[in-house]
């Protein structure tokens, strides 16, 4: 098989991974109190659901999946591939809560894999250099960070749905961030094991995946899994796909035609995440 085809194949799967995590911990999330964002106590408590502690599992397994496919494709080809999860992370959440899944909810994620894939067709993402300069890696701290600062100022003045996708905008960028720092790690690991321990982009990965792990919970405790969820995996994709193009050099199209094709893809995606927001708690 080619690199692109094992990419592809390694990245579908950890989708459906994190798919099934995240139906899992979103469960346990709303039997939860309802927490300021980015409260410790939250993920404390959680750390006594077994139920969350299960949610776990698949999502290691989803890791290990994501960093072969990355060390396989380039970041703007794998990131994209999560988004398929969402589909199956819907009925699980329905499932979970005995009930059918929401038509509407089925259609905002149609819409958005359609525009996602859309996106990946006319971009025909190829890969680039596998380590960024310094001032690469400060300018995606900075524009991640700010992302990041701005949706929380959001998040904590809105409700219900509304907040969930401010808060999922934060995680995906964050997630965005951290699959960046993945990729570097694995192609250093895939070289010398060891020398990931002598590397900032371990300790700065550490420190972002625990950010994400605690914004994640907080927006599942918004409402319905798929207003968070579908902002989430829309917007990793995206940021993946700008750190891609940008600090790693990797190649989009960009003839006239495509680049029509791909802003509209971004405006379908862009309705589907104020879609998602306009969810109402059921």
């Amino acid at each position: 098989m080619s690199s692109m085809t094992m990419a592809v194949l390694f990245g579908i799967g950890s989708a459906v991974f994190f798919a099934f995590g995240s139906a899992l911990e979103q469960h346990a999330a709303q039997q939860e109190k309802p927490t300021r964002t980015l409260d410790p106590r939250l993920v404390l408590r959680l750390l006594h659901r077994p139920l969350w502690l299960f949610g776990w599992v698949p999502d290691a397994g989803g890791t290990v999946l994501q960093a072969v496919a990355l060390n396989y494709g380039a970041l703007a080809l794998v990131e994209p591939l999560l988004l398929g999860g969402v589909f199956m992370a819907i009925p699980l959440e329905a499932a979970l809560q005995r009930r059918r899944p929401h038509t509407r909810d089925l259609v905002v994620v149609a819409f958005g894999v359609v525009g996602l894939t859309a996106f990946l067709f006319t971009g025909d993402p190829r890969g680039g250099i596998t380590e960024p300069s310094t001032g690469a890696w400060i300018a995606v701290g900075a524009g991640v960070g700010a992302v990041v600062s701005v949706c929380l100022l959001v998040a904590w003045r809105v409700r219900d749905a509304a907040r969930g996708v401010a808060l999922g905008i934060a995680t995906g960028a964050m997630y965005g961030a951290a699959a960046s720092l993945v990729k570097t790690l694995t192609d250093l690991f895939a070289d010398h094991p060891l020398a990931v321990f002598g590397h900032w982009q371990l300790y700065a990965l550490v420190v972002v995946g625990g950010a994400a792990l605690a914004l994640n919970q907080n927006a599942f405790q918004g409402g319905p899994i798929a207003a968070p969820l579908t902002t989430i995996a829309l917007i990793d994709p995206v940021v993946g796909v700008i750190i891609g193009t940008t600090a790693f050099h990797e190649r989009l199209s960009a003839t006239g035609p495509r680049i029509v094709a791909q802003v509209a893809a971004a405006l379908v995606m862009t309705v589907c995440i104020w879609l998602a927001s306009t969810t109402r708690q059921r």
